[in-house]
């Protein structure tokens, strides 16, 4: 079977969803598809605060036709391959479904199996994510429970969808000990395969002293390898130019695993792959290199900059404008400058609201110093964003 329409989207997440939206009151009438299996929709900024006992998963979950936009036809199916070269997308079950523009957005690829051992112990043993749904709930329980010992927050050497989550948990747990009376009886460690702690100095330097205040310990250019869930041990090796390829094991009490990421294996072994396996787009018009009618944003976009929600609300109206230009025949016209923005969450009530640039120049919204624990940004993100990101950004209302 081959359909044909004029706008097909790739993942019907926040990128896919809020694109197809905004396109549809631009354009009303277009013929827009969107290809995308799942029948749930999760809101995953909120599970660090899942994780750190501030938040109910179940509010982060609805049902994906809930916010199909309206005139908008949904492919329940997964991608099995590109042609480009003929406009077309060929689905798992070996339909055809044929476009005239195409915008790829099918988020990113946790590769829980990169970590010998992982799939094995995640949800039991003292080892939990925030990343996952199912497991979210029992890093809180593992936090709560915690009174004395060693807990290791992990950050993996890939590019993660939400660059701070991997330490936000870690500022939270701190904090709930602290206030429980029992860091002095705590040896906080994160482990990571990056080089530094956060990439803009001006944040940088807050979070240090977060750091200091918690006791925690940091480790730099570290890769975890494997996961010893039975003997509560992890195995990291060393990929920096100092410690490169020295082992380690560490025993913990509890262990927060953040996985290795990448773009969905679909779009790696894809003729639209870079050499690093995500979608290969100019990175100020997110059009393809190659291919004209090709776009993308959100996650799998081969853009330098952190992959957050925040950063595709201003990808989306940039991708859609210039497409809309593509349409009519005409070059696109809207630049992405590379926004990002991090709400790092480093107590409870507390919240650096990082936003910056593809130079990692800080472009802040508001008329104070962001770089400053505030309460009211914190608010921001638990109370706020959910309902914005529910109510508006799916449905391609606040954009820009």
């Amino acid at each position: 079977m081959t359909q044909h329409h004029q706008f097909v989207v790739i993942g019907g997440g926040n990128a896919g969803l809020s694109a197809a939206a905004l396109l549809l009151r631009k354009a009303p009438g277009t013929r827009v598809a969107i290809i995308e299996p799942s029948e749930k929709h999760y809101y995953q900024p909120a599970w660090t605060l899942v994780g750190g006992g501030a938040f109910n998963i179940k509010d982060t979950e609805r049902n994906e036709a809930d916010f199909i936009p309206k005139g908008a036809t949904w492919i329940k199916a997964r991608v099995a391959s590109f042609q480009p070269e003929a406009d077309m997308v060929t689905l798992e079950d070996g339909s055809v479904i044929g476009y005239d523009q195409l915008l790829v957005c099918p988020g990113i690829q946790l590769d829980w199996n990169a970590v010998k051992g992982l799939p094995e112990a995640i949800g039991k043993n003292g080892v939990t994510s925030n990343y996952s749904f199912q497991h979210a709930p029992y890093t809180w329980e593992l936090i709560k429970g915690l009174r004395k010992g060693r807990a290791i927050f992990h950050n993996p050497h890939t590019p993660v969808k939400c660059g701070g989550a991997p330490h936000k948990i870690m500022y939270l747990a701190a904090d709930h000990w602290r206030r429980e009376g029992v860091l002095k009886d705590m040896d906080i460690q994160y482990w990571s395969g990056a080089g530094k702690l956060f990439s803009v100095p001006k944040y940088e330097k807050t979070l240090l002293k977060v750091v200091e205040r918690g006791g925690i310990k940091l480790n730099f250019m570290w890769k975890l390898e494997e996961i010893d869930g039975p003997n509560k041990r992890a195995r990291f090796v060393g990929i920096g130019e100092k410690n490169k390829d020295e082992q380690q094991w560490v025993e913990y009490d509890m262990i927060h695993v953040t996985p290795p990421q990448s773009a969905p294996d679909f779009i790696k072994t894809s003729p639209l792959a870079s050499s690093a396996g995500w979608v290969d787009v100019d990175k100020h018009s997110l059009q393809h290199v190659r291919y004209r009618n090709v776009w993308s944003i959100g996650d799998a976009a081969g853009l330098p900059t952190s992959k957050t929600g925040a950063a595709i609300r201003k990808q989306t109206p940039t991708v859609v404008a210039n497409i809309l230009d593509a349409m009519a025949g005409e070059k696109p016209h809207v630049d992405y400058n590379g926004y990002t923005s991090c709400p790092l969450v480093t107590g409870y009530g507390k919240l650096v609201l990082a936003e910056f640039d593809y130079n990692n120049v800080p472009q802040e919204t508001f008329p104070i110093d962001q770089s400053k624990e505030r309460w009211s940004m914190y608010q921001l993100k638990k109370q706020v964003l959910p309902r914005l990101y529910w109510n508006f950004i799916l449905r391609g209302q606040a954009q820009g």
